[in-house]
């Protein structure tokens, strides 16, 4: 396609500059806030990637239901998964961990080290915190009555207000990426195709990044509060179409950019990992965990050098600065 990008330079000046740098808020292993918050998840996404093939599914059950071995490591039980068929040695992985409550996620990214019966080792590379947009877009604690869930895929897909897209890098590693927005905003459907537009967010085109080198996806779609979930595998690319981003215009706001998948495979399936996470109605969020503070401690954890990594981190410890900002950017840049 004409209006194709088709390098992450280009993606990235459609997208937007980065205001800080790239991996400012990733660290390379689990401190006492991402032990904290796996401790209070019962559900997570999954994806896991391994000679080209991509596979992603969901693990639920009572919070803490993944275990932390030790900063570098977790544990995750397979029986609690909707599908281990992918969870192999040597395969690279990528989660987002979602606790009752929060609108941030936490992603994790590494690799399957070993799997032992029915629990598979994981060594972490990378964690960090995701903004809050995503969840917020999609009002995603807020659920529908299960009883209006759509039996077809195409339908359920139109319906859906947040789902994860899992990609691979040209190095094989994995990576997850959550996007939430209202029914019939978030996914659009057609015979052969399924599209979902970019939305605003913290520009760091990890996704995008991945299809303009290796465009093998794979999706999963929910509504909150139904148990089903809708999976799609397909081959994407991106475009700056006049007409397909008019499709996803929300707010008088109309995105930069729209991933159009041609599909392979699309699945509609009941999810014993979402009725196991029991996830709606939503609870109090627990007392200790603030997205802020993860936010501040990551950044002051990671190990990126430079003058603006410095700049940075004298914003952030100012009193209240990183909270003001959040709760601006939350409010004015949604769309």
């Amino acid at each position: 396609m004409s209006d194709a990008p088709s390098t992450p330079e280009q993606v990235q000046a459609i997208v937007g500059k980065l205001a800080t740098p790239r991996d400012l808020k990733v660290i390379d292993h689990l401190d006492s806030h991402a032990q904290r918050w796996i401790a209070a998840s019962p559900l997570l996404y999954l994806t896991l990637g391994q000679d080209a093939a991509i596979a992603i599914t969901l693990g639920g059950g009572p919070p803490g239901f993944v275990q932390v071995a030790d900063q570098q490591h977790l544990l995750l039980p397979l029986t609690l998964l909707d599908d281990s068929a992918a969870v192999r040695p040597g395969a690279a992985f990528g989660t987002l961990f979602l606790v009752s409550g929060m609108n941030e996620t936490l992603r994790i990214n590494g690799q399957v080290l070993a799997v032992e019966g029915d629990q598979a080792r994981l060594q972490v590379h990378e964690c960090f915190l995701h903004c809050a947009k995503a969840l917020l877009r999609s009002d995603f604690w807020q659920a529908a009555a299960a009883e209006d869930a759509p039996s077809q895929p195409q339908d359920f897909l139109a319906a859906s207000r947040f789902m994860a897209l899992a990609t691979l890098a040209a190095d094989g590693s994995a990576d997850l990426s959550p996007k939430g927005d209202p029914a019939g905003r978030l996914l659009q459907a057609g015979d052969q195709h399924v599209c979902f537009a970019d939305r605003p967010g913290n520009r760091r085109i990890d996704s995008f990044r991945n299809i303009v080198s290796q465009p093998q996806v794979a999706l999963l779609a929910l509504i909150p509060g139904c148990a089903q979930v809708v999976e799609v595998c397909g081959s994407a690319a991106l475009s700056t179409s006049d007409s397909l981003r008019a499709d996803f215009r929300v707010q008088d706001a109309t995105p930069k950019l729209v991933t159009r998948v041609s599909v392979d495979s699309i699945t509609l399936r009941h999810s014993p990992a979402l009725e196991q996470a029991r996830l709606w109605p939503a609870a109090t969020p627990p007392a200790g965990l603030n997205g802020a503070d993860i936010f501040k401690a990551h950044i002051q954890l990671n190990r990126t050098r430079g003058v603006a990594a410095k700049l940075a981190r004298t914003a952030i410890s100012i009193p209240g600065a990183l909270e003001k900002g959040l709760r601006e950017d939350y409010k004015k840049n949604l769309y």
